[in-house]
């Protein structure tokens, strides 16, 4: 996939207050955690599916960040002793390591109305037209809340210490994982005005990289190293989470990311674009190696 990530960090810099204000540590933590470098996986994603739909990264960009700082609140959140108890992310010490566990809270909240007045913003409107931003914005507040990502971590934190099946776990990760990322794809589809069948297909794909994005996550956790993977490893083994790996090892869950990846390239046959990159991402995806 074409590398959209300077773009996309330019851009999140902009969304933030300038100058000095009495809120100013909390302006430092969110600028603390969107400047972690990372993948940029959805906001990424977002841009490459408005390409491939005919749209333009300008018009798209609005909500490429948007998805980013829902995505940033979520790992702050994550973090925190009363959820992961991490102290570190992406090879730096945790929000709440640097700033308190207070300010790392209030981070998270910020961060959430931030991504909201983007993508409604004078800019993403006059971009895309009132009725495409609306929806947009619904499909991340969807995929991100009650029913989706959030809902995600409430089951992931009421499986801890009980033994349950793989079902259960999937479901966990589908709302957990993969909702964001549906949410990131369906709103590149849709600010660049695609068809229904379309960003049926790019939800299809998100589904599909999502969790088999979080089955590697999973098994890097047992198979990686901490300098690898910029955060510690064994923390799911050591909480005694429920995974993939730990309910259906891994080859099983080797076969799990083979066929998924699959299902992510056949999804893309809806678009009439070039979906080459997007092919070989979902591809690089299933092998990565942090």
């Amino acid at each position: 996939m074409k590398n959209y990530i300077p773009v996309i960090e330019t851009a999140l810099g902009r969304y933030l207050p300038a100058g000095e204000y009495e809120e100013q540590q909390l302006i430092d933590a969110v600028r603390y955690s969107l400047d972690l470098k990372g993948k940029r996986v959805r906001p990424s994603l977002t841009l490459a599916f408005a390409e491939l739909c005919g749209g333009t990264v300008d018009m798209a960009l609005p909500f490429a960040c948007a998805v980013e700082m829902i995505h940033t609140y979520s790992l702050i959140h994550d973090d925190l002793p009363c959820m992961d108890n991490d102290d570190f992310r992406r090879g730096k010490p945790s929000n709440h390591k640097v700033f308190g566990e207070d300010i790392a809270l209030l981070a998270g909240d910020a961060l959430q109305s931030i991504a909201y007045e983007t993508m409604l913003s004078d800019e993403a409107v006059a971009a895309v037209g009132g009725k495409r931003a609306a929806k947009a914005a619904r499909i991340l507040a969807n995929r991100s809340g009650l029913l989706g990502m959030v809902g995600g971590q409430v089951i992931d934190l009421s499986l801890e210490h009980r033994e349950v099946g793989a079902e259960i776990v999937q479901l966990m990760e589908e709302k957990k994982t993969a909702c964001l990322i549906e949410a990131a794809c369906m709103m590149g589809c849709v600010v660049a005005g695609a068809t229904d069948a379309q960003i049926n297909a790019a939800e299809r794909y998100a589904h599909a990289i999502g969790l088999a994005f979080q089955i590697v996550d999973d098994i890097l956790d047992v198979t990686s190293t901490a300098e690898e993977l910029g955060k510690p490893i064994g923390s799911d083994a050591e909480n005694e989470k429920n995974t993939f790996m730990s309910l259906l090892g891994i080859e099983r869950c080797r076969e799990m990311v083979a066929d998924l990846t699959e299902e992510a390239i056949r999804a893309l046959d809806a678009f009439d674009g070039d979906a080459a990159d997007l092919k070989d991402f979902a591809v690089q995806l299933a092998n990565r190696k942090k």
